[in-house]
């Protein structure tokens, strides 16, 4: 009888000694959280978006004064590749900016694709005039989101000349069947008054 008792006895302390061993074992470890693959977007914080192209400063100028003007939120188109002073040369017909405006099939590349469009009721495309049209690169982020439904006008800066027709051409390359109303060119300097002015008249507040 006292062997069988060591023996019971001896035989419920190893697996008490297993039990203890393994007790971690189960247990799932905590997984990592994923790498972020890319930026979130933030959340629209307006009805309204000013995305803007500007090489000068000019440009950035007004697309911040629409943007308070407006309450509106900003968001900057830029290039793949930046563009340089040299880029700009107006009285060489090979520098980078002349030969993609000669050419209406000339796309630049986006340094990004994070506009949050969909979000946004009103887009407002701010930009330079080169060669009397919206830089190539305002062609590019256009045919680059769907622009269904939502209202869409530009508003533009330049040295000398009009607005021309450079409302009338990203119209018609727009991506979706938006609601295109008509652009203005601007002082640089222009009043938050004077630009709220102009967008009462389009119905846009």
């Amino acid at each position: 009888m006292r062997k069988l008792c060591i023996l019971a006895i001896t035989v419920l302390f190893a697996f008490g000694l297993m039990g203890c061993g393994s007790s971690g074992a189960g247990k799932a470890e905590p997984k990592a959280e994923p790498a972020a693959t890319e930026k979130a977007q933030a959340a629209p914080k307006s009805k309204i978006l000013v995305a803007y192209f500007s090489i000068s400063g000019h440009t950035k100028t007004l697309a911040e004064n629409t943007a308070k003007a407006l309450g509106a939120d900003i968001y900057e188109i830029r290039p793949e590749k930046p563009y340089t002073s040299d880029d700009l040369n107006y009285n060489d017909e090979n520098t980078r900016a002349t030969v993609e405006q000669k050419n209406d099939q000339a796309r630049p590349a986006l340094a990004d694709k994070n506009a949050n469009i969909g979000g946004y009721e009103t887009i407002i495309l701010a930009h330079p005039i080169w060669w009397g049209q919206a830089p190539r690169i305002i062609d590019t982020f256009v045919e680059s989101y769907d622009f269904t439904g939502k209202n869409v006008t530009n508003i533009c800066t330049s040295g000398g000349s009009d607005i021309g027709s450079s409302g009338d051409h990203l119209q018609r390359i727009t991506r979706g069947k938006a609601n295109w109303k008509k652009g203005k060119l601007f002082n640089p300097s222009a009043s938050e008054n004077d630009i709220k002015s102009w967008f009462d008249g389009l119905g846009i507040k």
